[in-house]
């Protein structure tokens, strides 16, 4: 069965006017039961996790700093959202689903998390909505239980994931793959294993084939015996924060084609759901929700 991570605080308020839409955490799973792709019983409420997994990534000084609201407010600033204790609460039981998550992966192939794909959150500090690197603490999770060696993240969200090439730089464990708009945030990049920066503009033909080409190979080479998936559907012509041009359908194709390629190989994949900012909070739904309608379809 498709185990999904999900919380009500998932869908934690923020102020009036703010540009994250917290809405899509609540009305995603509405859709996915409404539609029948899921029931109920597909859900697991994840928890606050032992601070020790949140320490394999994070520098402790930061993390209990951020704990305790105790970060400067040049540091908030760079986070983006207004903290509060809550917020870092949810940040925290985000990074549950996700370590819980590998171990849904591990027995039915695959999991997902309504939310995650922090990966501007670097060991140090936060930045653009990140606090907590949801997909760089499970990798560790898995490594330091021995139920993975070699992983691979493969993030397709249209901004880098720079602060997981930060964590893992100096790590031959963990390979880092981004696949992202060029002249996206974050403006100054930082070097993943493998980075493909895409010009502004580019359509469904020449991502999809792209995509095509480079992941088998990248797979072949890295030889991993887990992978974690950023499916963030910001790539989108419409999503305000990006500059691709996808449509709903190549973002679909793109879903199909990474978890087809885990599934056929017999490869675990985490999914977390990234970034979507459309300013139609139906097409942010629909888009994600085929992630989600794939995952059923491939693997159950």
């Amino acid at each position: 069965m498709l185990k999904i991570a999900y919380h009500p605080i998932y869908k934690h308020p923020l102020p009036d006017g703010h540009r994250f839409p917290m809405e899509k955490y609540d009305l995603l799973p509405q859709q996915l039961l409404h539609e029948g792709t899921c029931i109920e019983a597909n859900f697991f409420e994840p928890e606050i996790p032992n601070d020790k997994h949140i320490l394999a990534v994070h520098d402790p000084e930061y993390f209990y700093d951020l704990l305790n609201i105790k970060i400067s407010q040049k540091a908030a600033r760079k986070i983006g959202f207004p903290l509060s204790e809550d917020l870092i609460e949810r940040e925290r039981i985000i990074a549950d689903g996700t370590i819980k998550g590998c171990g849904f992966a591990i027995e039915n192939g695959i999991a997902m998390n309504i939310a995650g794909g922090t990966h501007h959150a670097y060991s140090t500090h936060g930045e653009a909505f990140c606090m907590l690197n949801d997909q760089a603490i499970g990798a560790r999770y898995l490594q330091s239980l021995k139920l993975a060696e070699k992983i691979l993240i493969v993030d397709l969200d249209v901004h880098q994931g720079n602060g997981t090439a930060e964590i893992f730089k100096n790590d031959n464990s963990i390979f880092t793959f981004s696949m992202h708009g060029k002249s996206n945030y974050p403006f100054k990049k930082e070097v993943s294993d493998l980075d493909i920066e895409l010009e502004k503009g580019t359509e469904d033909s020449f991502y999809l084939e792209t995509l095509f080409k480079t992941l088998p190979k990248l797979i072949k080479e890295v030889n991993p015996n887990f992978i974690f998936y950023l499916s963030g559907i910001d790539v989108l012509a419409s999503d305000k924060l990006g500059t691709l041009a996808l449509t709903i359908d190549g973002c679909k194709k793109r879903d199909e084609f990474v978890l087809k390629t885990c599934h056929d190989l017999k490869i675990p994949v985490q999914c977390s759901m990234g970034g979507g900012y459309s300013p139609d909070i139906k097409i942010i739904i629909d888009a994600h929700a085929n992630t989600f309608r794939l995952a059923q379809e491939i693997y159950f």
